[in-house]
């Protein structure tokens, strides 16, 4: 049992305005695995005040950048040491399968060393010479920390949700606010344990369990400077609504709807391996999972043979087990969810290759949905509109590139996407034309030095390396 009684405001381990404690239940079982402590708005204000505090006496923002950065690569180092300890946490709050929460791990260093290479990098501050040589004016300018940001991150990737925000936003010389999910009180109050060992001054981060309410209280707060948010396209909209009426800075990496094109001249099995990991990872909760699979009439029937024998060789199972790879959902409304997108999918008159609504033999004491593939599969069905965060892919058949990149752009959404081909240059060609912040060929992992996030509904603003720092400061120009 891992029991976490107070909360981490600004540094220090402090006891909670409410003293009860929330049971966080495992996905697999049902069995309470940790007890822990959840802000409330009482909390929020002492969070914020010493968040304020911290930013505008300049401990950290005037605190050179190079010894910004030495200090989160102390962070990313105790992270590092700790890899298996935090993929096992994430696996036992979350339900995600080990072999996914400890490939994970690399993934984590390289998108910090990413950001922090960019820190070093940085145009901090430059001189730019006057357009007109006759004129005796020069600009000064500079990058400045937007002060106290709310970084609200969601429970299906916490570490990783955590880095792309906290990194960039401290190495600029940000006070910080981590609001994290229930659901990861342990791997999230295992963070703020690192994180106080690191050496940040007083009041620069706190790391907060709250619901959505709270969450709320937190993103309205009246000094809050910055709100970046990962999590649903829905909540989304209403942080941008408080952020507009505010006139706060606001980032937002939501949803996706992913379309995957496999183009008539790809080699199949590598495809369907390839779309094991860009399709199911993370049980399917993953928001650039590829879930819609875009197949070419001349080898439908070939594709969704290919994807039903591969889903159903996927084990389904308890995530401590190295064997599994798909494990339960985080909780039961999530796996009710799935379930109904799954009926519904039947009701709207797709043929149903593999899987269906019942819960998996053996497995009904948790969270547990059977993955799905559903065949003649119409765009304008709401599976293959809609978000369903769980281990359901659709198939849909296209009659030319022209049609199959018509077909990927029909969607409010535009976060992810992949292209299979033989011909790297054919695939790039249509990589290009597909309205998402990312586009893979040929299974490519995300690289972490560019910039992430969405087209449309899927978000504002972008993640990672450069793009991602300068989205956590703000211009000064200085004549002189």
């Amino acid at each position: 049992m891992i029991t976490y009684d107070r909360l981490y405001i600004g540094g220090r381990w402090v006891e909670p305005s409410d003293p009860r404690l929330l049971d966080i239940v495992s996905p697999h079982d049902q069995s309470v695995i940790a007890r822990a402590a959840q802000a409330r708005p009482a909390d929020i204000d002492r969070a914020v005040a010493a968040a304020r505090k911290s930013f505008d006496e300049g401990v950290w923002r005037l605190t050179p950048p190079a010894e910004r950065i030495a200090v989160l690569r102390r962070f990313n180092a105790l992270r590092e040491e700790n890899a298996e300890k935090i993929a096992e946490l994430i696996s036992m709050e979350n339900g995600s399968a080990g072999w996914f929460t400890r490939a994970g791990q690399p993934g984590l260093t390289r998108q910090a060393n990413a950001y922090l290479k960019a820190a070093e990098e940085f145009a901090w501050e430059e001189t730019l010479a006057p357009s007109d040589p006759a004129s005796p004016v020069r600009s000064v300018v500079r990058r400045e920390a937007i002060g106290v940001v709310a970084a609200v991150i969601p429970w299906n990737s916490p570490f990783s949700s955590a880095t792309s925000k906290i990194i960039p936003a401290l190495v600029a010389g940000n006070s910080v606010i981590l609001k994290v999910s229930p659901e990861n009180s342990p791997s999230m109050g295992f963070l703020a344990g690192l994180v106080e060992q690191v050496g940040l001054p007083e009041g620069v981060l706190s790391v907060l369990p709250a619901d959505r309410e709270t969450s709320e209280y937190l993103v309205s707060h009246k000094d809050v400077d910055k709100i970046a948010f990962t999590g649903s396209t829905r909540a989304g909209r209403r942080i941008a609504s408080i952020a507009g009426e505010q006139l706060k800075r606001v980032s937002l990496e939501l949803g996706g709807k992913s379309a995957a094109v496999i183009l008539p001249d790809a080699d199949l099995g590598k495809a369907v391996a390839g779309l094991k990991f860009g399709s199911l990872l993370n049980n399917g909760e993953s928001c650039i999972a590829q879930t819609r699979v875009l197949a070419p009439r001349s080898r439908y029937e070939e594709v969704v043979t290919a994807l039903r024998e591969l889903v159903e060789s996927l084990k389904v199972g308890d995530p401590g087990d190295p064997e599994t790879f798909i494990g339960p959902m985080i909780r039961p409304d999530q796996q009710e969810r799935v379930r109904d997108y799954i009926r519904l999918g039947i009701e709207e008159g797709a043929r149903l290759v593999t899987g269906g609504p019942q819960i998996p033999e053996g497995l009904e004491k948790g969270n547990y949905v059977t993955p799905t593939v559903f065949a003649d599969v119409d765009n304008s069905m709401r599976i293959a509109r809609e978000e369903i965060f769980g281990p359901v892919l659709v198939v849909i058949a296209y009659d030319d590139e022209d049609d199959a990149v018509r077909i990927a752009n029909d969607s409010e959404y535009g976060l992810s996407g992949g292209v299979w081909s033989a011909d790297e240059e054919r695939a790039l060609a249509v990589a290009r034309r597909v309205r998402t912040g990312t586009v893979t060929v040929n299974g490519a992992s995300v690289a972490f030095d560019g910039p992430f996030g969405g087209f449309k509904a899927s978000g504002i603003g972008r993640e990672y390396g450069a793009v991602g720092i300068g989205a956590y400061t703000e211009y000064k120009t200085i004549t002189v």
